[in-house]
């Protein structure tokens, strides 16, 4: 973890938009700003997946490389305030997270909720609207949007016996090639909405993909596959040519709209 009282609540990794293809990292970095002190934390609770999805900054800066597209990562640890939730949802800013107590985040003021969403929630997720819009615009085409996430290998004892995991919700048009493709190495044992399921009104995909009717996957890689550059590398690479291969396919860069199961879009 790292503080600074110049804080940039997101990154943005340089890419062709012509391809049409913007990635995504919600919880690339478990950084606060100096005035957040750890939120009451010792340092060990900021190696753990609670604090950011370990792994996943290195895969996206590198699959945004492999692919030459551009990447938005956060910048802001999840435990100030997640940005793969609704505004509403209760568990945007968590007081308690698999057994740890976050003793900055309670009592939470409505005021400080207010200002955690103006000053690191909204200006994410107005980088993010603004770089699919950008790509819209210059690749003349709706815009694939693929998110990249890892689990921990073991959550409240159930051990996962998954290597990686898609999510979805309806729109199948990148999920389905997507979950074929991994699942042609005998190797992996893939889930399909596992280790979540991808249905999640208000977050990241719902926000900027769903209500769009722009093709889109969330991936989820088991922590322990990417924890060091050479998995991180490793699973880039992997992924790559699957994620080109999509994008190529006809029916990725139109508008379609497939609703949610979570109810009226």
């Amino acid at each position: 973890m790292t503080r600074s009282t110049v804080f940039a609540p997101f990154d943005i990794v340089e890419g062709d938009r012509k391809k049409g293809i913007v990635l995504l990292a919600d919880h690339a970095r478990r950084d606060l700003p100096e005035e957040y002190g750890s939120l009451g934390l010792p340092a060990s609770e900021f190696e753990r997946h609670i604090a950011y999805d370990i792994g996943v900054e290195t895969v996206t800066r590198e699959l945004a490389t492999a692919l030459d597209a551009p990447a938005i990562l956060a910048g802001f640890s999840r435990l100030l305030i997640d940005p793969n939730r609704g505004e509403d949802d209760p568990t945007m800013i968590r007081q308690l997270y698999d057994g740890t107590v976050v003793p900055g985040n309670y009592p939470m003021a409505a005021e400080e909720r207010e200002r955690r969403l103006d000053r690191f929630y909204r200006p994410y997720h107005d980088a993010v609207g603004a770089m699919i819009a950008s790509v819209a615009h210059a690749s003349g085409k709706a815009p694939f949007i693929f998110s990249v996430h890892s689990f921990t290998p073991v959550m409240q004892g159930f051990v996962r016996p998954w290597h990686v995991g898609v999510l979805w919700d309806r729109d199948d048009r990148v999920a389905r090639p997507l979950i074929d493709a991994l699942a042609a190495d005998k190797s992996l044992v893939v889930g399909d909405n596992e280790p979540y399921d991808g249905a999640l009104r208000g977050d990241t995909m719902f926000r900027h993909a769903i209500v769009n009717g722009y093709a889109h996957a969330l991936i989820e890689i088991r922590q322990d596959l990417i924890a060091d550059r050479a998995g991180a590398l490793a699973w880039a690479e992997r992924l790559a040519p699957i994620v080109d291969a999509i994008d190529r396919r006809a029916d990725i860069h139109q508008v379609k709209m497939f609703g949610s199961r979570t109810g009226p879009v």
